[in-house]
């Protein structure tokens, strides 16, 4: 079984699961899973975690992601996007600078109204689903942060621009929000993701390369393995007498790093440097306890 992350670039057409499922296949492997869903228009970065490494997928749908976005100001859609219906058309007549001041503005924290048409479930059922039988529910607003906007290129009714956002901010909304402070609408004309923690649009591969590196037999040094991930903890590796403790998945004695704050996280390997997990000190007990076990003695 391959266990890492791989960094898809999913493009237009295809929805997140569908990149999955033709993973599957490519890679003759059912467990995979990833991290936070494109819609099948946008395109870009897509972290996959492959086998054990499915257990990152929660933690890498948390992090900060960074987009690049054309709104389309005069139009206002059903989807908040150029997918949609159009719902109204508006002359544009602001300026460069009032359209600046006002993306710069959204900066910092916010409050989102989720679009209806988005995988948010309500009562059990996606909110999409009810979009397309006509309904519309009332959705609660949602606090995002926006840590960093750039104008990168105006000219009206179009802007592109990039925004670096915590987890949950719909970027369709954003352009949606856009247009209505400047009392002339807008929407969504495209969307490239072009970063997910460390994982970069420019080290993104296409499922074709990914296939194509499959059959050359080089697809491992694409892969970022689960330890990679966690290369920012500090490592422990444990004596010989505590890999018992270890390999039963118990709380190991913190004899060597008793100095660190409470709650820290390492990286914990057995005295043969068999990487096992994360593990969390407690200063308290002067212990690690563990935090997500990824690997156990059978698999080496």
């Amino acid at each position: 079984m391959i266990n890492g992350v791989i960094n898809v670039y999913k493009e237009k057409g295809y929805t997140s699961h569908d990149v999955v499922a033709k993973l599957r296949g490519i890679l003759r492997q059912k467990k995979i899973g990833h991290t936070g869903t494109l819609d099948p228009e946008a395109e870009g970065v897509l972290p996959v975690c492959l086998g054990k490494a499915t257990k990152l997928c929660e933690l890498l749908t948390d992090k900060t992601k960074t987009y690049e976005a054309v709104l389309r100001l005069g139009i206002v859609t059903d989807t908040q996007d150029m997918t949609g219906k159009v719902l109204e058309e508006h002359p544009v007549s602001v300026t460069d600078e009032e359209v600046e001041r006002t993306i710069l503005s959204f900066l910092g924290d916010q409050e989102q109204i989720p679009p209806m048409y988005s995988a948010l479930k309500v009562n059990g059922r996606k909110l999409y689903e009810l979009a397309r039988e006509g309904k519309e529910v009332e959705r609660k607003p949602r606090k995002v942060t926006l840590y960093e906007i750039k104008i990168l290129e105006m000219n009206l009714p179009l802007v592109r621009f990039s925004v670096t956002c915590s987890k949950g901010t719909y970027i369709r909304t954003l352009c949606h929000d856009i247009g209505a402070k400047l009392g002339c609408g807008g929407c969504m004309e495209s969307l490239l993701r072009t970063q997910v923690e460390r994982f970069m649009l420019k080290d993104s591969m296409k499922l074709s390369a990914i296939e194509a590196a499959v059959k050359a037999g080089t697809f491992d040094t694409h892969l970022v393995t689960i330890e990679e991930m966690f290369s920012h903890y500090e490592e422990v590796v444990v004596p010989k007498e505590m890999d018992k403790l270890l390999h039963n998945g118990n709380k190991v004695p913190a004899i060597t790093h008793q100095n660190l704050p409470d709650k820290t996280r390492v990286r914990m390997y057995d005295s043969n440097r068999h990487f096992i997990g994360i593990y969390e000190y407690q200063k308290r007990r002067e212990c690690f306890g563990v935090h997500t076990i990824f690997f156990t003695p059978q698999d080496f």
